[in-house]
């Protein structure tokens, strides 16, 4: 096929991971979540937030988070990590691209991320400009092994794919 004839789809990966911190509230995907600790960051740590808009960054070939939202800058110092987000996907729809789906992992001894799921996907949904069945997210435990197994934090693994806009 022609190279003008073909449809672009790009693939972008993202990882982000906190260490749990008292006193501070657990947002993930944009949802408070009830538990003892939040996640200590420069904004307010939303790992599934920085890891997809990572993934998306990365599927643009836009760099990521940091370079946009340096903790240099004290703009960014408690900043909603959703808001993040959606700057950045603004900023890959004005390059063409639309959001096509997203797979997110969440690995975390606890809190249990079931209850909170459709929640993180509506959320998610609505700033990707997606339908709800577009974005998936998924809680895995550590098994007990390393800084996961022993509590101390979370981790995020997110892929995303963005399809070129047509018309």
């Amino acid at each position: 096929m022609p190279p003008e004839r073909r449809s672009i789809v790009r693939t972008g990966i993202g990882y982000d991971s906190h260490r749990f911190a008292p006193g501070i509230p657990l947002i993930l995907g944009g949802v408070r979540i009830p538990f003892e600790n939040g996640l200590l960051g420069h904004s307010d740590a939303d790992a599934v937030a920085h890891a997809l808009t990572d993934a998306i960054l990365g599927a643009a070939c836009e760099g990521d988070i940091g370079s946009i939202f340096p903790n240099t800058d004290p703009a960014n110092k408690n900043r909603n990590s959703m808001e993040m987000l959606r700057i950045v996907v603004e900023r890959v729809e004005s390059k063409g691209f639309v959001v096509a789906n997203t797979d997110i992992v969440v690995v975390a001894e606890t809190p249990a991320i079931g209850p909170h799921r459709a929640a993180m996907r509506d959320n998610i949904a609505r700033t990707l400009h997606v339908p709800t069945g577009a974005v998936s997210i998924k809680g895995k435990t550590n098994e007990g092994m390393g800084w996961i197994g022993n509590g101390e934090g979370i981790a995020c693994i997110a892929i995303a794919s963005l399809a070129q806009r047509t018309g």
